[in-house]
């Protein structure tokens, strides 16, 4: 493929190149670029969020060039410290074991497995003696780290950082020097990280890699990046009627930059979907994330169990049934996994997205009055059968 069509192709939804010029020049060469994206295992199951890079890296795949999906199971016990106020709780060998496994069940979900180099930067970090481990922090200075928004606005605060925390960015970089990257993707918030592997590269004596960032992509509230802790992610275990259903919940405006950043359709067949209604491209794109995940027929279903609750305002086919002792709504959702924490819940009763037995909740502290069966809906989706036996 021509240079100009590639560029086309790997400047779609990105945030910013460092540099363009440079990368046309690794391009020019005619061979096999060296793609790296490092996933921290930070967190059992994958979200949408997560998937955007995953996304460009197939395109890097589909253009021909090798793609390394790097696992930082060594950087992981360190924690990643973007963003953050305060120092971050290291991950201990069995959790960040049991992530590994998911994240390498559910990535070739998008990623052509044969095509894809999985690497461990416990290959290489765990293997440093003392005295290489201390000879990293040689190649840049105390001054520069500071440099770092985060760290800088924790100084100011008076939060501790801690001297291992200097070293993530680092460790990161000698990563890049390792594997020899020519191209380093990374979340727009990663890019103190991504600089830093070209100049620690450039002083290891390797050519520099280019720096990709990619926005963060937005959760299903329109307004904050998509984390668990916001409670607006979709995750990509989640089942298909649920996906389907927080898709079809994102604003019309959102669903655009989730079309750009997360669809195989080009940007001409994306450009010709917005003649058309939204309903329907909404319907389009959340048919097509299912299809990803669970196949054809399960989007399918997802769709049409979605027209019959939502557009008929019927109840889903299929209602799951929970029993408990807890006479708190609260308690009894939480314990149902109907809600991920309490809080979540009381803002959900505060905002009416609670209903008792078809009626609306609007006390937090509402508890079952009478035992035996009651269907309680959390949100627009979440229906279940709660069997309230009596006791607390």
């Amino acid at each position: 493929m021509h240079i100009k069509e590639q560029l086309e192709i790997i400047k779609r939804g990105a945030v910013e190149i460092v540099s363009e010029e440079e990368l046309v020049k690794k391009l020019e060469r005619g061979k096999p670029l060296i793609i790296k994206a490092g996933f921290d295992p930070t967190a059992p199951d994958l979200h949408l969020g997560h998937t955007v890079l995953l996304q460009k890296m197939k395109q890097f795949q589909e253009l021909g060039h090798h793609v390394v999906f790097l696992i930082g199971d060594f950087t992981a016990m360190v924690g990643d410290p973007s963003g953050r106020s305060e120092t971050r709780p290291q991950l201990t060998e069995k959790e960040i074991a049991k992530n590994v496994k998911t994240y390498k069940e559910q990535v070739f979900k998008i990623l052509d497995r044969k095509k894809t180099e999985v690497r461990f930067n416990s290959e290489w970090l765990g293997k440093m003696s003392v005295i290489e481990f201390a000879q990293l922090g040689t190649k840049q200075t105390v001054a520069r780290m500071l440099e770092r928004d985060d760290f800088k606005k924790r100084l100011e605060e008076g939060n501790d950082i801690s001297i291992l925390e200097f070293y993530y960015p680092l460790m990161q970089a000698h990563d890049s020097v390792v594997l020899k990257a020519d191209v380093e993707l990374g979340g727009s918030d990663q890019k103190f990280n991504l600089l830093m592997g070209r100049t620690i590269q450039k002083r290891s004596g390797v050519e520099p890699q280019v720096v990709l960032t990619m926005p963060l992509l937005v959760g299903t509230d329109g307004a904050k990046k998509m984390s668990k802790s916001y409670g607006n992610f979709i995750g990509i275990t989640e089942p298909p009627n649920e996906i389907f259903g927080k898709l079809m919940s994102i604003s019309d405006e959102l669903m655009w930059q989730y079309y750009e950043l997360l669809s195989d359709l080009s940007l001409n067949e994306i450009a010709g979907l917005k003649s058309g209604h939204p309903k329907a491209a909404k319907e389009a794109l959340a048919s097509e994330i299912i299809t990803r995940y669970y196949g054809k027929k399960e989007a399918a279903s997802a769709q049409e169990e979605f027209k019959r609750v939502f557009s008929q305002k019927e109840r889903p086919s299929e209602i799951p049934e929970y029993s408990t002792r807890k006479s708190s709504l609260i308690a009894a959702a939480l314990e149902a996994g109907l809600c991920s924490s309490k809080s979540e819940m009381r803002r959900l009763i505060v905002q009416g997205g609670v209903n008792l037995d078809d009626k609306r909740v609007s006390d937090v502290n509402a508890r079952f009055e009478r035992e035996g069966e009651h269907l309680l809906r959390v949100g627009r989706r979440k229906f279940c059968k709660v069997i309230y036996k009596g006791g607390e």
